[in-house]
């Protein structure tokens, strides 16, 4: 049996963010590996450029997710208008203007931004090997007492209860996620789980890009994971 952590991710907005086309911020339906890395390197105090620590958390980082209430879809119109002598922050550190000549200072600055609104998941993860630290208790504390404000995948989504919610012991994730207590009444929640970590019937096998590269900040590679829906009669 293995150690699970269990995480409850739940607020007025969340956003698991995929790929940004243009000015358009889609969501994904399940967070990627590095939005947890970069979650849990929050809350120990890591910087962003500690990029080989963030490199070494996400190669370790094992878990699923199961949503427990889906809530809706949102997207949000932004809009600011940015002029020549303006400039925006960036997650770099460096400041920004807007390229494109002068004539580009004549128009706002337009973008859409997805999120999840009312929506509850529930995820599970481990970290293998489980004895180099951080541990999964080294996290679980920080969880508990951040060094910095949390929150789920955007800066304005700011969870509304906990993040820690307690340990599951589990031969594998989707276990833990079967055995986890729900936060919300859903009989037929949608999970999704590494590749080899538990059986599903019905369930399908895709490849995801979600992890980053945080040194380039570029995120690539792919790796296998599960989707499927949990029920009473869909045993593996």
């Amino acid at each position: 049996m293995a150690r699970h952590l269990l995480l409850r991710l739940e607020g007025p907005l969340m956003a698991f963010g995929g790929e940004t086309i243009d000015n358009l911020g889609v969501i994904r339906d399940f967070p990627a590996q590095s939005m947890l890395t970069g979650l849990i390197a929050n809350a120990l105090g890591w910087r962003r450029e500690d990029a080989a620590e963030h490199d070494r958390l996400q190669a370790r980082l094992v878990f699923g997710a199961r949503l427990d209430r889906a809530g809706t879809r949102l997207t949000d119109f932004q809009t600011a208008e940015l002029r020549k002598d303006d400039k925006g922050w960036t997650t770099g550190g460096e400041p920004e203007g807007r390229a494109g000549g002068d004539k580009s200072y004549k128009g706002q600055h337009l973008r859409y931004r997805d999120y999840h609104a009312d929506a509850a998941m529930l995820i599970a993860l481990r970290l293998e090997p489980a004895d180099e630290s951080p541990t999964l208790e080294d996290v679980a504390d920080a969880l508990q007492r951040p060094a910095r404000p949390l929150f789920l995948g955007r800066k304005p989504c700011l969870p509304t209860a906990p993040l820690f919610a307690g340990w599951c012991d589990a031969p594998d994730v989707l276990t833990a996620l079967r055995e986890a207590a729900p936060l919300a009444v859903n009989t037929r929640p949608r999970v999704l789980w590494p590749a080899g970590e538990g059986a599903l019937r019905g369930s399908r096998q895709i490849d995801v890009c979600d992890e980053r590269n945080w040194t380039s900040g570029v995120h690539g590679g792919w790796r296998p994971v599960c989707e499927g829906v949990l029920s009473q009669e869909a045993d593996a």
